[in-house]
């Protein structure tokens, strides 16, 4: 396999070069700029100070970057375009608040955040006209803001709601309404053509249908599902069709793809780390488990973990369940240690260098990449500290993972079991408190993608240099991720 890692070394720096290109592409004759309005970080995409103005707005947990593949198309087609971060989200310093179960709470407090956006756009020179367009959580927002406009006499054009759900869609508000879904969201489907059905019962998915003044369609975006649609090229082009229509504007451009190219880019970047590991100073082979032991060290934890910490568990942190992660990743994590008899050491310079090469790569080579072109990455000053608490639960239970997995060394039933009892811990947890941790289910998939990719690099590193360089990496890596992705939140 040696011989092969120049190969590869060469192969990710093509890929890369060539997604770079396409993604940059995407950005050429466009004036990119980032404001405030009040605390909300704002980026207003446009190719001329002309044109009506889209505002974007994004789903929970996400944040304007996620949202570009729509920003960037309708600002190359004339549009202009005002992305921006919802309180406790992406780069906004300003923590969620309110009763997240109430309408007259957090909504209401995000519909007047929205509102605020809406009005600057009209108070941009040239043309005044507004649409909207949100996906997941901001659906519903934006449309509770189009009704509020309406009955303040500023009715926006057009709104397009993607992976839509809300119980404030009436017969005839929003009046201009295209519901756009990926083809594996059944339910999201239903409440679109829900929806349309309101104005006339016969509705089927990809027609247009109206009523007077009123004018509602549902769309499919074919193969994907609740984040694949941002992504979409059939799902943008339509969004594009429907401001097009509404407006009675004509597009200069057409949508380009622009997933694969974020995929490649991503892929290109962890590739690189393949020639680079090999490069580490060697550390020591983790030594194999007994099947025993190991099944006790993956068993105990996960029914203990819960049963430990969700009778005394109360919100420190202000970032949703970030709290309560670090601790159950800190109890996990310390078992497993225990169980392993594996017990904290000062580790050598070689191992701490190896690490610190892990972290770095996947923070900084990997986390720029991503923030600049798929999702927030980069955190604000509030969420350091709880990026920092993080670590104490990361830590352990990625060197626990480690040494487990025997850094990637293990059978795959070994490394698949390790992952499965740390998500059926966390599990029992949500189901031990719905009322509080049900927002846990959420981080599954996000483990699910640390695993799949910065896993990868890890195991990579870990063959190199040991179980101790792993560990600690995506240790290092985790913390990060999960700190500058859930929101700050500071409750009623």
């Amino acid at each position: 396999m040696i011989r092969f890692r120049p190969f590869v070394g060469i192969m990710a720096l093509l890929l890369c070069f060539a997604a770079l290109f396409q993604l940059e592409r995407a950005r050429a004759g466009l004036q990119i700029s980032d404001l405030r309005i009040g605390t909300t970080p704002v980026t207003l995409y446009q190719r001329a100070p002309s044109g009506p103005v889209i505002v974007v707005a994004h789903g929970f947990a996400g944040s304007r970057q996620i949202m570009q593949s729509y920003s960037l198309a309708l600002a190359q087609a004339g549009y202009r375009v005002l992305a921006f971060d919802f309180e406790g989200h992406g780069r906004n310093p300003k923590p969620m608040s309110g009763d997240v179960t109430a309408i007259d709470g957090t909504t209401a407090l995000l519909v007047a955040e929205t509102r605020r956006i809406i009005a600057y756009a009209r108070s941009l020179p040239g043309d005044n006209r507004v649409g909207l367009l949100g996906h997941s959580m901001a659906t519903d927002i934006i449309i509770r803001a189009s009704i509020a406009e309406v009955e303040s006499n500023q009715p926006v054009q057009a709104v397009v709601a993607i992976s839509m759900f809300s119980q404030a869609v009436t017969a005839d508000s929003p009046q201009q309404l295209l519901v756009i879904s990926g083809q594996w969201e059944s339910f999201l489907r239903k409440a679109g053509l829900d929806a349309a059905r309101q104005v006339n019962p016969a509705a089927a998915e990809g027609a247009v249908v109206g009523s007077g003044p009123t004018r509602r369609a549902t769309m499919v975006a074919p193969g994907v599902e609740h984040v694949g649609v941002l992504f979409s090229t059939s799902a943008v082009q339509a969004a594009q069709d429907w401001f097009d229509t509404s407006f009675k504007h004509t597009s200069a451009t057409k949508p380009t793809p622009r997933g694969w190219w974020i995929l490649a880019l991503l892929d290109g970047i962890v590739l690189g780390l393949y020639p680079l590991a090999a490069n580490l100073p060697a550390g020591p082979t983790a030594p194999a488990i007994p099947t025993r032991r190991f099944l006790l060290a993956i068993l105990i934890p996960l029914a203990l973990t819960p049963l430990l910490i969700t009778p005394v568990y109360r919100n420190f942190l202000p970032v949703l369940v970030a709290d309560y992660l670090m601790l159950h990743l800190a109890v996990f994590g310390a078992l497993q240690l225990a169980l392993l008899r594996i017990w904290p050491r000062r580790p050598s310079t070689a191992a701490a260098l190896s690490a610190l090469v892990l972290a770095l790569w996947g923070i900084a080579v990997f986390g720029l990449a991503l923030d600049r072109y798929a999702a927030n990455f980069l955190p604000t000053p509030q969420r350091l500290p709880i990026i920092a608490a993080l670590c104490l639960g990361t830590i352990p239970c990625m060197l626990a993972d480690s040494h487990l997995t025997q850094a990637g060394r293990a059978p795959i039933w070994r490394r698949v079991a390790a992952r499965l009892a740390l998500f059926a811990s966390l599990i029992m947890a949500a189901l031990l408190r719905p009322d509080d941790l049900t927002f846990v289910l959420i981080v599954l998939p996000v483990f699910a993608l640390f695993f799949l990719v910065h896993g990868l690099m890890g195991r990579w590193v870990g063959q190199r240099a040991g179980a101790w360089a792993a560990g600690v990496g995506l240790g290092l890596c985790l913390a990060w991720a999960l700190g500058v992705s859930f929101p700050l939140f500071a409750p009623a």
